[in-house]
């Protein structure tokens, strides 16, 4: 639970805003009050994304997924406004931590806490399928540890059986690690792949670690189609159990009514000790007045009591209008998923270019702005005009400069994986050194051959994808957040030829090609990938000159891709992840 910040609204509707719950992939989450003094959590979609027809729409389903779905295990939709701006969405409060959290806290759950945990949740899902309704991305931070029980939250991509309007060929829903293969292979989203992500939450409850393993969402999306799920120093049975719900083929796995049976539990999770010290503990107090909020500190100065309107009175649910989609452009960054991309052996995506709805490239063709161009690679050029602008007024926010400086030893360093399975499909790992050690959460990066996505290599140029997907972005205040994207040889070129040194060849230790610094807060808000090639929208900044980017061609090995944060000035960077390619 966070302060309010003075650009957020005193009150959605007639409700007054008490403090902020977080953020979601299209808007922000308040904690408010109702004028009876019901609290409620109230979902507001960004402005930015507004337009955006397949954002707007996902949140129209979202509102009525929840009107139709009412459980135990569920929050219920208390008020929505859904047919004119600002579109919000109002539903019970429910406080407690989520397993996310909680696991981080305070480690792995004990195994009889889990089976009763698995018990709870697979009863919450068999209350939701008898909607005819799939989750589609269940997960531990997904999962709210109430008093009352656990609570599944966050149904911006659940779909009911029927609803096929917003598929996309080649996306994925779900977050890596949690979806299941049929989903990343097929898009073939059913209630088979809930179970699945039910059997990765417990079994990240039952260890603390990643379902499948940590790294690029590439390898963790392999390890999920074609390795078994981790379950090492699980207790038996419940590891059996798990393996069962997490098994590759969607058939062979139990349904949520017979994971129950299995679970065989003899007491509700209410009433486990763990638990109930777990929920006492992590739960954060809710003011439950402004006047409380404001002692608390959640309540800025100048923020007042809404007034309510004449006449109004709280509606559950309005009927929807219908708001047909508009043709998506061929330009529009709908792109095959990074865990889609995994599967098929991708390695990367695509390059910068104008995204609906917002900024990002210079409206035509894959060039970043900002970029000079020279005809010849290797030959230097002066940056002109690359100086960063100062802030518009006292206490604004410093603009990105132009670009970063490689002025500093590097030794990120990413290689093919060893394993021939992984291998064959473009997958391995990085030897990273430095970082400021606070990534945001699920920071979703990819490469491929901008030619053939299925190629396990880079043949001539490189796509880079990258997104914070519902990212939790406290350690990006303030806002906005830049990113500029290193891309590095595998040795050290001679800046004459464009090639490396023939007599002696040397790593590289420099920081490579680099991207002009984008917004990718901004591109967060409406859960869209940030989007580049290589070499187009890459040079190299160095001793007051400037050089393009080589072709991958000259220097065939393993390539790294490192994706810098970018803070006040062209030296003041600190990397953040790592990925890469092959070049043959």
């Amino acid at each position: 639970m966070d302060a309010l910040k003075a650009q957020d609204p005193a009150h959605i509707g007639t409700y007054a805003l008490l403090a902020r719950l977080g953020a979601g992939g299209m808007g922000m989450v308040y904690l408010g009050r109702s004028p009876g003094g019901r609290l409620v959590a109230l979902k507001v979609i960004k402005d930015e994304i507004v337009d955006h027809p397949e954002a707007l729409a996902r949140f129209r389903r979202e509102a009525e997924t929840v009107r139709a779905v009412r459980s135990a295990y569920t929050a219920n939709l208390i008020d929505a406004s859904l047919a004119a701006p600002p579109y919000w969405l109002a539903t019970e409060y429910v406080s407690g931590p989520t397993l996310s959290r909680a696991v981080a806290d305070r480690g792995p759950l004990p195994p009889d806490t889990c089976r009763r945990l698995f018990a709870a949740l697979a009863e919450g899902l068999a209350s939701v399928h008898a909607y005819g309704v799939t989750h589609r991305d269940l997960k531990p931070q997904n999962v709210i540890l109430a008093p009352q029980g656990p609570q599944l939250i966050d149904f911006g991509i659940a779909r009911g059986v029927a609803d096929t309007a917003l598929t996309q060929t080649g996306v994925a829903p779900g977050t890596p690690g949690f979806t299941a293969p049929e989903v990343l292979i097929r898009n073939e989203v059913g209630d088979p792949a809930d179970v699945f992500a039910l059997g990765a939450t417990i079994a990240y409850a039952a260890t603390g670690r990643a379902p499948f393993g940590a790294g690029s969402a590439e390898g963790v999306s392999y390890r999920a189609v074609h390795e078994p799920i981790d379950v090492s120093g699980v207790e038996p049975e419940l590891a059996a159990l798990i393996l069962a719900c997490a098994a590759k083929d969607p058939a062979q796995r139990p349904t949520p009514a017979e994971v129950i049976v299995r679970c065989a539990v003899t007491s509700a999770l209410v009433e486990d000790p763990y638990y109930q010290a777990l929920t006492a503990g992590l739960a954060e107090a809710a003011p439950h007045d402004l006047s409380t909020a404001m002692a608390a500190g959640l309540v800025p100065p100048g923020h007042g009591t809404p007034t309510m309107p004449p006449g109004y009175v709280p509606t559950l649910a309005p009927q929807l209008p219908a708001h047909p989609l508009r043709p998506r452009s061929r330009r529009t960054p709908w792109l095959v998923t990074i865990a889609v991309a995994a599967v098929l052996g991708v390695v990367a995506a695509v390059s910068l270019r104008m995204l609906p709805g917002g900024k990002g490239g210079d409206g035509g063709g894959g060039q970043a702005q900002g970029v000079t161009k020279t005809p010849t690679a290797g030959q230097p050029q002066n940056p002109s005009g690359r100086t960063s602008p100062g802030p518009s007024s006292p206490g604004a926010a410093q603009p990105p400069p132009e670009y970063i400086e490689d002025n500093r030893v590097s030794r990120d360093y990413w290689a093919l994986s060893k394993d021939p399975a992984e291998a064959s499909h473009g997958i391995g790992a990085c030897r990273t050194v430095g970082g400021e050690g606070n990534t945001p959460d699920e920071f979703q990066t990819g490469v491929s051959d901008s030619a053939d996505d299925t190629l396990p290599r880079v043949t001539k140029k490189a796509k880079i994808v990258m997104r914070m997907k519902y990212a939790d972005l406290k350690n990006a205040k303030p806002e906005p957040y830049y990113i500029s994207v290193g891309v590095k040889p595998p040795h050290e070129i001679d800046s004459e030829t464009g090639k490396p040194f023939t007599d002696v060849r040397m790593e590289s230790k420099n920081i490579g090609y680099t991207s002009k610094p984008v917004d990718i807060y901004t591109k967060w808000k409406s859960g869209e990938f940030i989007e580049l090639t290589y070499p187009d929208d890459f040079v190299k900044h160095a001793v007051g000159k400037t050089w393009n980017a080589i072709p991958v061609a000259n220097d065939p090995g393993d390539w790294t891709v490192v994706f810098y944060h970018v803070k006040g000035s062209p030296t003041d960077y600190a990397s953040i992840g790592c990925s890469g390619f092959r070049v043959k």
